[in-house]
């Protein structure tokens, strides 16, 4: 049986991964809408830097974040005392630690969802009048919703499963940020702890496995109703 301490561990690690998917989506359109349509000066570091998080250790994003958004880093220091928000060793830290380490898997998403866009579809509203942001939300929008969902998704999965960032920006506190892999790391670590470690590992396999089974029906969807419109 689940005791209620896991129940208060999965469910943390559901509104963290859930705040930080939500957060993190207009940021991630916004990126990936720009990647896709835009052609300007420094358009390759941008999109390094936003798969960055991808490529190098996650305590070493944790590390980052902590120097940025610590409470003596440049931008901590100014939400703490301007507007009284400290991040670290916050579940709220968690839950950014999360959103950064799932941007690059959002973006990549969407930006595949928006590079199959038909440019001429937009080209032909606009020629009939609309206007940019009519033909966005007309055209553009829909047609890339079931890859801004997948993104979601996957940003979702990945936030459930994030480690390094996390306890290297957000600690390991129990009921504050000790998501579930935090806690499956920490019963390995004590003694008899075998039985919650494999009722944990399952809970996040058959999370994770759901969260991927939905993202590509999404995909497939997308890919479909492409070519139907084709």
């Amino acid at each position: 049986m689940i005791t209620a301490a896991e129940w208060a561990i999965i469910q943390l690690s559901l509104k963290v991964s859930l705040v930080a998917v939500l957060g993190t989506l207009p940021v991630a359109y916004a990126l990936a809408w720009l990647l896709a349509r835009r052609q300007f000066p420094g358009r390759s570091l941008l999109d390094a830097l936003v798969h960055l998080p991808l490529v190098v250790p996650p305590v070493v994003t944790g590390w980052l974040l902590l120097i940025l958004l610590g409470r003596r880093g440049p931008i901590g220091a100014m939400l703490e005392e301007y507007l009284g928000v400290t991040l670290v060793f916050q579940w709220t830290g968690a839950a950014v630690a999360a959103a950064v380490m799932a941007l690059p898997l959002m973006v990549r998403a969407m930006r595949l969802s928006i590079d199959a866009v038909d440019r001429r579809l937009v080209a032909a509203a606009r020629t009939l009048g609309a206007s940019r942001w009519y033909a966005f939300r007309t055209i553009t929008l829909p047609l890339t919703l079931p890859g801004i969902m997948a993104g979601a998704v996957l940003g979702f999965t990945r936030s459930l499963g994030e480690f390094g960032a996390t306890i290297t920006f957000a600690a390991n506190i129990p009921g504050e940020t000790r998501t579930l892999p935090l806690a499956i790391y920490t019963g390995l670590q004590v003694p008899g702890g075998e039985g919650a470690v494999t009722r944990l590992a399952i809970i996040s396999i058959l999370l994770s496995l759901a969260a991927l089974l939905v993202s590509e029906w999404l995909i497939r969807r997308s890919t479909n109703g492409r070519s139907h419109v084709v």
